[in-house]
Formats: structure tokens, C-alpha cells, sequence
């Protein structure tokens, strides 16, 4: 069974290839950023891949990005998160699909090698290992898990703006601030919708269709 890895920490990734390969396991290809993720799960068409949430160069949530985009392109690609976090929206997005060979266990909550070993085979046969924890969190009321509710009062009044189809200055002139105050309020609210910048999508229009689907 081919395995590819994605880890940052040096330690722990050489870790697991050695717990992996004492088990039967091959380890395809074991890498430490989101690109070298990418790379390896297009080329190595593994059996299982164990990827870590954050990873290089963002620390935010590349890791899990990267495998939910992999598992588009290959439906059913048996996919286990290895994490501290419980990053809720790719999370779902993981399980949304109901095709089974998933699984998300948190680091400091893996006791033992059978444990992981475990995890590892159910996912990789297609069934799924969640750690109670992150069920609990997932299920936990919708207004936690909404992006939009961490919006100050401020930021959802510029964002309501943006969605009429204002543009900075505008908005900057409708409630008497000023650009630069308005330039503050829209970076601070695009970071906590996860809308990261990028010359592919206009940042504007996801925050506004967020704003759409959440009223």
C-alpha cells in the first residue's frame, strides 16, 4: 500500500515512515509544503494520503486544501488529516461527498502506534477514523462554525456596502471614514472569511457571495 506523507516537522515525518514502513506500508513520497503535496499526489497516484492542516508557505490550511483538491481529481482518494487543529470548513468539505475513506485524528490524541496504524488501514479500505473531538466540534451550533460571525459590527456594515456594489471610496463617504480605514476593515474581514489573495479569483466577489450565503 503506497503512502504519500506531508508533514513539516522534521521529527515526526521521519516518524511515521518509520511506524509506516515497520507495518507494510511504502511510503511514495514523504514531503514537508502544500507545492511539494501537490506534486507528489499527481505524480505518485497513492493508495493514502496523510497530510498535516497547516503547512508551508502559509501555515493556514494548505495542507488540507491541497487533498480535498487532489480528491476532486481523483474521487474516493483515501485521505487521513494528522493535525493539531479542527479546521471546520475543510473538514465538512472532506466528508461532504459520503464516499467514505476519510478520517481526522489529532495529534496530541493518538495514544499509540496501533492506534494510527488502525486509523490508517480502516482509511485506506475506505471506511473513515474521526477523533470524537472533531465530531464534537463539527457538530457544534452553526453560528461557531460561520465565518461571518466572527465579523466585528463594522466589518459586516462594510461588507454589506461591498455587496451593493460599492467601491472603497464609496463606502469610505457613505459612513464617514477613511479609505484607509475602509482598506483595513475589508483586509481584516477577507482574512476571516479565508479568502486568500491571488490574481485567479477577485476577492470582492467571494466576500460578497459569503455574505450572500450566509443572510
Amino acid at each position: 500500500m503506497r503512502v504519500v506523507l506531508a508533514e513539516d516537522l522534521y521529527l515526526l515525518r521521519e516518524g511515521m515512515i518509520f511506524l509506516l514502513e515497520e507495518h507494510g506500508f511504502e511510503i511514495a513520497a514523504a514531503v514537508a509544503s502544500g507545492p511539494e503535496l501537490a506534486n507528489a499526489l499527481a505524480e505518485q497516484n497513492p493508495d493514502l494520503a496523510i497530510v498535516d492542516v497547516r503547512l508551508p508557505p502559509t501555515f493556514t490550511d494548505e495542507g488540507l486544501k491541497v487533498a480535498l483538491a487532489a480528491r476532486r481529481e481523483r474521487p474516493g482518494l483515501p485521505v487521513l488529516v494528522l493535525s493539531q487543529h479542527v479546521e471546520q470548513l475543510y473538514a465538512r468539505e472532506l466528508l461532504a461527498d459520503g464516499a467514505g475513506a476519510v478520517g481526522y485524528l489529532l495529534k496530541d490524541r493518538v495514544f499509540n502506534a496501533e492506534q494510527f496504524v488502525d486509523a490508517v488501514r480502516r482509511v485506506a479500505e475506505g471506511g473513515t477514523a474521526m477523533d470524537p473531538k472533531v465530531i464534537a466540534t463539527l457538530l457544534a451550533d452553526p453560528e461557531r462554525d460561520d465565518p461571518l460571525a466572527s465579523l466585528t459590527e463594522r466589518e459586516r456594515e462594510v461588507l454589506g456596502l461591498m455587496a451593493e456594489g460599492l467601491s472603497n471610496t464609496a463606502i469610505a463617504q457613505r459612513l464617514s471614514l477613511s479609505e484607509g480605514a475602509i482598506s483595513k476593515h475589508t483586509t481584516s474581514l477577507f482574512g476571516k472569511l479565508r479568502i486568500e489573495a491571488g490574481t485567479d479569483t477577485n476577492r470582492r466577489v467571494l466576500a460578497v457571495l459569503a455574505y450572500l450565503h450566509g443572510r
